[in-house]
């Protein structure tokens, strides 16, 4: 790299980093306690972010987040540190909150403002045009969604060493043809978006407050909203939320509400929070929260149901634990059909060693599972079971996936470039593989569904039976898009946003319609 494209690239990471008007943020609930605003968004994660940056254009917001702010935080903002925040958790206020599934399996979730877009890999791509049609979505808004949170968040990733062997590792498994630099999910081998600038520096969707109008959102940190709270009169109609500190200090409750008229409550908690807030508010199945003795409000049954989480299979390919830079993914091999993910990282192992990861994920596994209540306190985890690998069509994809991460792994660029020539021998016959598959199956973080489009909400996102109420969110999903959700749950928040600004306007021009007086007939000219 030339001095002046250095120095280039440093100017360029500072003025990313100055100048951006951020929205009031707080962690005192007393602040907040009693007032009202136009939007309640629970949920400072990927959509919430830029749903809340979008209606702030015209209305006030108030974001009420579980965890604190990513600002400042090394273990966020800092590419060095990738994957150090998954070895650090605690009950309350880690920014990373482990769970782990009944299945047996570890599992994280994002507990900052940023939601996971702090915690993950950072790799930015987005849907394919076939998921984007079978959501019914419009392809113009969803290509303009994109392109805003782009513009903002996403950049062009200079590929490191070992991300440039892998690549080439994938071409010789197969995944052709070579895409080079693309954000679109294509067939074949590429290089995708980061969240990482070129300085190492994360920028989390909690960038995207700044870019709506800043004046007009609050955010309330360190909160976890306990329910919603319905109207006394009409049972089924959001008009607030009760909320608590989430760091176990208090079980004490607050309260904000919607403005009378056209106020809303929209949940963008996860995959894990929004039915868990549902339930928690009295929206689900009968017989379970009668169980937790919580009252009913609505008997809707799909709350918690089509919970998945991609089956995926990791081979470490070094041959023991060094101390290596630490490396997100920044290729991806697609295959045909979009059937299989495969993707490379340096992890750490601990604070001192590192591994080298080559994992793939079944893209649109068969197996689902289902969410309950494992306790009434919000500030635990619910209990969720995603019967990985269940359905024979998984065990069988499996498989498949699993001969190809081994082409990979031993593909010549890979083993020259680790010195691994000398491998153990391929895994063999069917029930040799079935076993391997059933040993070793992992998540790949990429866990949806609870509360689904068509069963939970419907096309507008609204709870089904249940006024100002919306959920949006990977939770709403029945299949995670593209190579990963993150690119796609940051478009969704700004798309539905932009419908919902678009929705108002319609309203305030029918009211307006409806409240002016009638013209007089119109007097014959003379």
């Amino acid at each position: 790299m030339s001095p002046l494209v250095f120095i280039f690239i440093i100017y360029m990471c500072i003025n990313l980093s100055q100048g951006m008007q951020m929205p009031y943020m707080t962690s005192d609930p007393k602040e907040i306690s009693g007032k009202s605003f136009d939007y309640i968004i629970v949920g400072g994660g990927t959509a919430g972010c830029s749903l809340a940056a979008t209606l702030s254009e015209k209305f006030s917001v108030l974001v009420i987040e579980r965890g604190g702010s990513p600002y400042g935080d090394p273990l966020v903002e800092e590419r060095q540190y990738f994957g150090y925040s998954l070895l650090q958790t605690d009950d309350y206020s880690s920014v990373a909150q482990s769970f782990t599934s009944r299945d047996g399996i570890e599992n994280y979730r994002g507990r900052v403002l940023g939601g996971s877009s702090a915690i993950n890999g950072g790799f930015y791509s987005r849907a394919s045009e076939e998921f984007v049609k079978k959501a019914g979505w419009d392809k113009d808004l969803v290509q303009d969604s994109y392109k805003w949170v782009e513009s903002k968040v996403v950049f062009m990733p200079q590929l490191t060493q070992w991300q440039s062997v892998v690549q080439f590792g994938f071409l010789e498994a197969g995944f052709y043809p070579y895409n080079g630099y693309n954000l679109e999910h294509t067939q074949g081998t590429k290089i995708g978006g980061s969240i990482y600038d070129q300085c190492g520096k994360r920028h989390t969707s909690a960038d995207l407050l700044g870019h709506g109008k800043p004046s007009c959102i609050t955010v309330l940190l360190n909160a976890t909203v306990k329910s919603v709270i319905f109207d006394g009169n009409n049972k089924t109609r959001a008009v607030g939320v009760r909320f608590m500190k989430s760091d176990g200090s208090s079980s004490k409750s607050y309260k904000a509400h919607v403005e009378k008229h056209r106020g809303e409550v929209i949940l963008a908690a996860g995959a894990l929070g929004s039915p868990q807030i549902l339930l928690l508010s009295g929206i689900g199945p009968e017989n379970h929260l009668r169980d937790l003795d919580i009252p009913v409000i609505l008997n809707l049954k799909e709350v918690g149901r089509k919970m998945s989480d991609n089956p995926g299979i990791s081979l470490l390919v070094d041959r023991f634990s060094q101390n290596r830079t630490l490396e997100p993914p920044q290729v991806a091999a697609i295959a045909e059909g979009y059937k299989f993910i495969l993707e490379s990282e340096v992890l750490p192992t601990n604070f001192t060693t590192t591994r080298i990861s080559i994992a793939a994920k079944i893209a649109f596994p068969k197996s689902k599972g289902r969410l309950k209540l494992s306790s009434t306190d919000p500030r635990e985890n619910p209990s969720v079971k995603f019967n990985y690998l269940e359905r024979e069509e998984d065990l069988d994809a499996c498989l498949e996936m699993v001969l190809l991460l081994q082409h990979v792994a031993r593909s010549e660029t890979v083993t020259f470039f680790l010195g691994t020539q000398n491998q153990e021998k391929l895994l063999g016959g069917d029930e040799e593989l079935k076993s391997f598959c059933k040993e070793n199956v992992r998540t790949y973080y990429h866990y949806h569904g609870g509360c689904v489009v068509g069963s939970v909400v419907d096309e507008d996102y609204r709870v089904n039976g249940v006024k100002r109420l919306r959920v949006v969110d990977g939770s709403t999903f029945e299949e995670s898009p593209g190579t990963n959700p993150m690119a796609t749950v940051l478009m969704l928040g700004r798309y539905q946003g932009i419908k919902i600004l678009r929705e108002r306007e319609t309203e305030k021009d029918e009211d307006e319609r409806i409240q002016s007086p009638q013209g007089s007939p119109q007097q014959p000219q003379p």
